[in-house]
Order: structure tokens, then C-alpha cells, then sequence
């Protein structure tokens, strides 16, 4: 491994986060918030910027990067951009332990949204801003930001672009992957802007509007409200919410295709008819349920469909606690989350497309065993998809399982109810937020131990990360030898 190369860019990406660290002070002083609430954010921006720099005098002797020093650096960059994120909400008092501290903020650049807090409102606006920002940070990746603006990334970029995407497979939307962030990023703050003022129309508090635009766009769900959206009371605001959760769980290389003008290839993709129909299918299934258990039909509509696209995009913001809702609709939220968004979104779970290739993969296998003389490969958008991509998804599960097993058995020494304890890990390795029972829309995750916490941290990271990064650390060959 190229640990000086890896340490050398750390060390960039840690400025970057001081940076960064400038618009919460700016609102700090903004709203006169106090010296303290000031100096927590001043003191972690000089924090950054020591360590970024010591990092980064002793200059890398090659500029190889391959595809394990990737996986490392976007491991090590997530951990520790939330070690020093984590820092305001400790120093500020906002959050008095460390440790509850930097779950909020791995909770917050993964965008899962899940939350320790019980009082979210009595907080500075600063801290809400900056627990917000987290989300856009983590949304589009910090790495994929820093290909964007860094000079001399173009080399090692595929394999940290690879490393971070989310997604089966990673591809360039034009010949230089340097391009491709700054398009993506592109993108994504023009979606944002367009839903922030969107937001305002609605009557929203710009400072509102602008934690929940950041919220939205990183599929995230932290609010500034103790009952997040449905503190609005607002329909105009849940419904654009709503279908901008649906557009940031979309690929955005096929809003580049729209905008290059191949409108009809992009709504041709199999991936988004399979995101597209799950969203309409469970929308209506639990409208027609509410309907006839809880509330009139228009009302369950305008319900079921914020929950359903909350819940798939893994955004995590609610408008009701559906904890309360029928099993049936519980189930089916609760497979959603489960099924995440579409590759190469914003957004946490397994992913479409994965799910589509297992799914096929098993009527394959099926077909197989009545015919063992069919050979039929499996198929997206028309295309055959090669086997060892198969084999990567079917692989991909297997540890995503093993994963949810070990977790729960490890966090069910904290004697919580089963439903809980089960879902407290599906909804973090998923990064989804909120789940069922006690940490449900009206709940939260003050309760469990640190050792669930920790656990509950690592399944945050290594579902954002796609498990193979968070894997990484555990390698014998982190610690660099005397030659290495």
C-alpha cells in the first residue's frame, strides 16, 4: 500500500472539512449565538487544519494508487472527518459525551439520520446547521467532492470513486472522471437550490428550508423539528419533499443523459421502472390499507406516499409515526428499507439494481433446475450482465447478511425487545434513520449501550461505504511495515 499517498490526500481532505467548517460559524454569529457555540467550531476548524497539514508535509515518494489503497483511503477519510465533526456538538455542549457525539456525526455523513437526540429544537442553530451539512457532505461523497476541486486526482480517482459510489459498478459520465464529479456535484447543488426555494415558496423558514433541502438531497433525515416534516403541517411541503426524495434516489447519470438530450434512453432504464414501480405498488397497497384501518383515502395518499419514498430513498423524515400503522404496511416499509434507492443515487440500502440481478439470478437458477440444459444469462436493459458481477452481487449479500446476523446477536446483549433490536440494525446498515418500536419516527436511540452504539456506528459506515472499505481496516496490512 501507498500510505504516504494515502495520509497525503487524508491530510487534504481534513482541510477541506476546515473549510467547510466556516458556513456553521457563519451562522453562529449570524444568529449571535454566543463565544461558546463560536470557539467549538473555531477551535475544531484549527484542529483540522493542524493535523491536515502535518499530514500532508512529507510528501508521497510514487503516485501509485491502486484499487486496495482506495478502499483504504475512503474508509479512513469517513472515520476520521466524523472523529473531528464531532467535535462542535461535544465542546458546545450540545451533546455532553464524545461518544454520543460521533454517533450523531457518523450518523450524519452517512446519512442514516438515526439520533440520540431527545430535544432537537433547544439546539443552536449553528449545531442544527452543521448536523444538517453533514448530510450534504456525505450525500454526493466527501472523495467525490475532493476529485472535483483537487488538482493531480485524476490517477488514483476510479479507484476512490469505486471505493465510495455506491453500487454495483461505477462508470464515468465523460472520458475524465474529474469532469464527472464536478458534473455530479453540479447537479446536486442545482437540485438543492431549486428545492430550497421551492421550500420557501411553501412558506418554510429559510433556515429551514435550507437544513431540510441538505436533509433531502443527502437522503439523510435529520431535522430541525422534534417531529420532523409533520411539525410543518404543511401538504405543499411534504409533497415537494417528497418528490425530490424520489429524484435523489435516482441515478444521476440519467439526469446527465436528460440533459444531454436522451430523455427517452433514460426513462428506458430498467433500474429506475424497478425504483418506480416499488414506490407505486407500496404507495397503493398501504394507501388501500389506511383507507380502511386509519384515516380517509386522500389523507392515506398523501401518507403512504411520503412514507414509502422516505423509507426507499432512505431518507428517514416522517410525517406520522407509522409505528402505529398496520402490520402489513409496517412489513412492507420494512422491506423497503431493505431495497434502498437506485445505484449511483444519494441514497443507502441494497440498491435496485442488486436487488433486480439477485431476483433474476434466483428465476435463473429456478429455470435451471427444470431444465439443466437452459443457458440464459441475466439481463439489464437489454444487456447481458457478465457473471463475475453476478457473483459480486450474490457475494455482496451474503456479507451484507452475515453482517445483519453478527450485529444483532451482539446488540441483543443489551436485552431490548426483539423488534428493536432487529430493526436497529436493518435501519443503520441500510442508513435509513428511524425504524420501529422505541426508535421509531417519535423515538430515538439515546437508550442503547455503547457497545450497540459502536456496533450500530460500524453498520452505519460500512452500508454508506458499501462493506468492503470498513473491512479494509481490519486487514493486516493497515499497519505499514518499516519497508512498506
Amino acid at each position: 500500500m501507498n500510505y504516504r499517498k494515502i495520509y497525503n490526500v487524508l491530510g487534504s481532505i481534513l482541510l477541506i472539512e476546515a473549510v467547510l467548517l466556516v458556513l456553521p460559524v457563519m451562522v453562529s454569529v449570524l444568529y449571535r449565538e454566543g463565544f461558546k457555540t463560536t470557539l467549538s467550531f473555531l477551535i475544531t476548524m484549527a484542529a483540522l487544519a493542524l493535523t491536515g497539514f502535518l499530514m500532508r508535509i512529507k510528501k508521497p515518494e510514487k503516485e501509485s494508487f491502486y484499487a486496495k489503497d482506495g478502499y483504504m483511503l475512503v474508509a479512513l477519510t469517513w472515520i476520521f472527518m466524523s472523529l473531528f465533526g464531532a467535535l462542535p456538538f461535544k465542546l458546545s455542549g450540545a451533546i455532553p459525551k464524545y461518544f454520543d457525539a460521533f454517533f450523531e456525526t457518523v450518523s450524519g455523513f452517512t446519512t442514516t439520520g438515526s439520533t440520540i437526540l431527545t430535544e432537537i429544537e433547544a439546539l443552536p442553530k449553528s449545531i442544527l446547521f452543521w448536523r444538517s451539512f453533514t448530510h450534504f457532505i456525505g450525500g454526493m461523497g466527501i472523495l467525490v467532492f475532493a476529485i472535483a476541486v483537487m488538482p493531480k486526482t485524476e490517477g488514483s480517482a476510479m479507484h476512490i470513486m469505486r471505493a465510495e459510489v455506491p453500487g454495483p459498478s461505477v462508470g464515468k459520465l465523460v472520458s475524465r472522471l474529474r469532469a464527472s464529479a464536478r458534473i455530479l456535484y453540479a447537479m446536486y447543488i442545482g437540485m438543492t437550490v431549486l428545492l430550497i426555494a421551492l421550500l420557501c415558496l411553501g412558506k418554510m423558514p429559510l433556515f429551514d428550508s435550507v437544513c431540510t433541502a441538505f436533509a433531502t438531497a443527502g437522503t439523510g433525515g435529520f431535522s430541525v423539528l422534534n417531529k420532523s416534516i409533520e411539525g410543518y403541517n404543511s401538504a405543499y411541503c411534504e409533497i415537494v419533499i417528497a418528490i425530490f426524495m424520489l429524484l435523489f434516489g435516482v441515478n444521476f447519470n440519467l439526469y446527465y443523459l436528460s440533459l444531454k438530450g436522451h430523455v427517452k434512453s433514460a426513462l428506458k432504464d430498467e433500474e429506475l421502472r424497478w425504483y418506480l414501480g416499488a414506490i407505486i405498488a407500496a404507495t397503493l397497497i398501504i394507501t388501500l390499507e389506511l383507507t380502511f384501518t386509519h384515516y380517509p383515502f386522500v389523507q392515506s395518499l398523501r401518507l403512504s406516499f411520503f412514507q414509502v419514498t422516505s423509507i426507499i430513498s432512505t431518507t428517514g423524515f416522517s410525517t406520522v409515526n407509522f409505528d402505529i400503522w398496520p402490520t402489513l404496511a409496517k412489513i412492507i416499509l420494512l422491506m423497503l428499507m431493505f431495497f434502498g434507492s437506485c445505484a449511483g443515487s444519494t441514497g443507502g440500502g441494497l440498491k435496485i439494481q442488486r436487488v433486480a440481478i439477485i431476483l433474476k439470478n434466483a428465476k435463473r437458477t429456478i429455470k435451471h433446475a427444470f431444465n439443466p440444459r437452459t443457458v440464459e444469462g441475466v439481463k439489464m436493459n437489454g444487456r447481458s450482465v457478465d457473471e463475475e458481477t453476478v457473483s459480486g452481487v450474490i457475494n455482496f449479500l451474503a456479507i451484507y447478511l452475515g453482517v445483519i446476523f453478527l450485529s444483532v446477536f451482539i446488540i441483543a446483549i443489551d436485552g431490548h425487545e426483539m423488534l428493536p433490536t432487529i430493526t436497529s440494525v436493518i435501519t443503520c446498515i441500510n442508513n435509513v434513520g428511524p425504524a420501529f418500536a422505541e426508535i421509531g419516527p417519535a423515538g430515538n436511540f439515546s437508550a442503547f449501550s455503547n457497545l450497540s452504539k459502536v456496533v450500530l456506528t460500524f453498520d452505519m459506515l460500512a452500508g454508506r461505504l458499501e462493506l468492503i472499505p470498513m473491512f479494509m481496516l481490519f486487514s493486516k496490512n493497515l499497519i505499514p511495515s518499516k519497508h512498506a
